[in-house]
């Protein structure tokens, strides 16, 4: 079991920033891969950036050059700092942690919301 408890998010203005962070707990492999995901009302659950513990980054495009994950293994912790949002960044952030090993499992924490005003 692995625990996922998420920090940072608020109300913030366009052009603002913000770090979210994500600190895992339990039973963590040293290959476990970990995300950011968010979810706007109505809308699907989509991928925000994800971090393997060696480094490897990927990026959804809408978040290119504004956004940076970055992660601490030693802290179990992941972070994503935010910078230039925009309206259309509002969401509920979600954290998420997976195995590569078998059993392969997926976690969540319970989200942070991020609101930002125009």
């Amino acid at each position: 079991q692995v625990q996922l408890v998420e920090s940072g998010g608020g109300l913030v203005q366009a052009g603002g920033s913000l770090r979210l962070s994500c600190v895992a707990s339990g039973n963590i492999n040293d290959d476990d891969v970990m995300g950011w995901y968010r979810q706007a009302p109505g809308k699907q659950r989509d991928l925000v950036a994800a971090i393997t513990a060696a480094g490897s980054i990927n990026y959804r495009d809408a978040v290119k050059g504004r956004f940076t994950i970055s992660r601490d293994n030693a802290k179990n912790t992941m972070y994503l700092e935010m910078n230039s949002l925009k309206p259309e960044d509002t969401a509920i952030y979600y954290c998420k942690l997976w195995t590569l090993r078998v059993p392969q499992n997926t976690y969540w924490g319970q989200g942070t919301q991020v609101t930002v005003s125009s």
